[in-house]
């Protein structure tokens, strides 16, 4: 299957086999991140942080391209958390931002502990109120189902949680907890 893909008003045409040991893509609607050199490095890290995780599918250039060459790794299908995503290796022309991020809702203070250090301690950054990059730049919100359960509460109870909330890098689920009951 022949696809298009367009850098810097330049079109490349690559072919996509549609053999199955190739390709296993099948859904309508798949999240495509793009990546300077290294979606399969971020694929796999991916694939060893998260459950229902998988690399699935590496593809290579058919010829030279504006950030790359024949052979270099162009695209990487993988999923996180059950969601299918495509990584593009299309050179450093973009860049992640907030814009989009992965929210991955936690059980307890474990579960998120462990999504949260995998991210920062592999070269990641905190930021505010459960937010973080990972080192490729991509937006991750690790959030307890502590807090968006008491935001969804509405009222007093939500108001606590979101003022408890607001200084926090990562979410304290025992803080979120007392907040909630005032």
């Amino acid at each position: 299957m022949d696809h298009l893909w367009r850098s810097n008003r330049n079109w490349v045409r690559f072919n996509v086999s549609n053999d199955k040991e190739h390709s296993q893509m099948t859904p309508k609607n798949t999240i495509c991140l793009w990546f300077n050199k290294d979606a399969q490095e971020a694929a796999r890290f991916y694939a060893d942080t998260f459950p229902d995780s998988k690399v699935t599918a590496v593809h290579e250039a058919p010829a030279d391209y504006p950030s790359g060459k024949k052979g270099d790794v162009l695209t990487v299908e993988f999923t996180v958390l059950g969601i299918p995503c495509l990584g593009l290796n299309g050179g450093p022309a973009f860049k992640h931002n907030e814009a989009f991020s992965f929210q991955v809702a936690t059980d307890d203070q474990q579960e998120t502990d462990r999504y949260w250090n995998a991210i920062v301690g592999n070269g990641g950054k905190e930021s505010a109120c459960g937010w973080c990059k990972d080192r490729w730049g991509v937006s991750w919100q690790i959030t307890p189902r502590v807090l968006t359960d008491a935001l969804a509460a509405g009222g007093d109870e939500a108001r606590r949680a979101f003022e408890a909330m607001m200084p926090m890098t990562k979410i304290d689920v025992a803080t979120i907890e007392a907040a909630r009951r005032g």
